[in-house]
């Protein structure tokens, strides 16, 4: 089959070229066929994430929230508000809800990403239709709890597999370009929109269970992105680079850049090269690497911040080898 595929590539470059009987390298060709293999791959992985995320997100709805009368935060909350007070399938509100702010995804992030979302919430609709979920619980506190938490998994899911399976952050998104408000503060008075509204048709106590789902939902999502471990970056510029680097790389065991800079302060502005060092740790490593550089160097000047997300590279290597 890779011989076949490696043929037919073979004949897309030459047309390119403009020939048919123009050589095409080897090479050519094996990185044409690597190319699409990597996108293949990526591209199933990416299927399997959003497929596992609509399965796990029909288990919450379904099992959870719809059979006990509970709503969520975003466009989900509005769908699920709608049905249970026009009495309309929750499956075709999901779909038509979420038209809009998927067409703002396809012209403010990218027609990929659009696509993938219409057909993640188009399964949505029909899992909800489809697939027979059990009734697991009728305790309103676990309803609000594990509906919520199997909801955040399936967007989470979702989301890492490139698509979304409620709109509201796309719309955050856009309007935070718009306006002075960050994505954090729309998405709050959205929400707050939807729960005022959900404490005057269905009573403050739907309502308060409908925060608690919601919050039990977004820090599920947040996990599901981030990871099990939260990283942080740290920057640390001292004369004793040196000997801080390598507690780094032996010690906590993980990789370290290091870059030459321009360093100044004080009231003339001394001037000097200075090596500057960069890492990325997890939280609970902060106070071990702090420690160190104090004793280290006490005059050592850091900068912590969080990393949102990490790509390649190593944050947990052995120790280089020095021989």
């Amino acid at each position: 089959m890779s011989k076949f595929i490696q043929n037919i590539l073979k004949r897309i470059l030459q047309a390119e070229l403009g020939s048919s009987t123009e050589l095409v390298s080897r090479y050519r060709v094996a990185k044409a066929y690597y190319l699409l293999s990597v996108s293949f791959r990526q591209g199933f992985f990416d299927t399997l994430l959003v497929l596992t995320g609509v399965v796990i997100a029909g288990l919450g709805l379904k099992s959870f929230l719809l059979p006990n009368h509970f709503i969520d935060g975003g466009v989900t909350g509005i769908s699920l508000l709608v049905s249970q007070t026009t009495g309309i399938s929750l499956s075709v509100l999901i779909v038509l809800i979420n038209i809009p702010f998927i067409l703002v995804a396809y012209h403010q992030i990218s027609r990929s990403f659009a696509f993938k979302s219409i057909l993640a919430v188009t399964a949505v609709a029909l899992v909800i239709v489809l697939i027979p979920y059990p009734l697991i619980t009728t305790d309103k506190l676990l309803i609000a709890t594990f509906g919520g938490f199997f909801l955040g998994v399936g967007i989470g899911l979702a989301i890492r597999g490139g698509a979304v399976l409620d709109g509201t952050e796309v719309l955050a998104i856009f309007l935070s370009r718009k306006t002075t408000f960050s994505v954090g503060d729309i998405i709050l008075v959205f929400n707050l929109v939807i729960f005022s509204v959900a404490a005057y048709l269905l009573g403050f106590e739907i309502a308060m269970y409908a925060v608690l789902t919601y919050l039990s939902a977004s820090k599920t999502v947040d996990f599901i992105i981030e990871g099990v471990e939260e990283y942080v970056g740290v920057t640390i510029i001292s004369s004793h680079h040196a000997e801080i680097r390598q507690f780094i790389v032996d010690i906590l065991q993980v990789g370290v850049t290091t870059y030459t800079g321009s360093s100044g302060h004080g009231k003339r502005g001394r001037n000097y090269s200075t090596e500057i060092l960069f890492t990325v740790i997890t939280r609970l490593e902060i106070g071990q690497l702090q420690n160190a550089v104090e004793k280290i160097d006490s005059d050592a000047f850091m900068v912590i911040g969080n990393v949102r997300g990490i790509k390649g590279g190593s944050t947990r290597q052995r120790a280089v080898d020095k021989h």
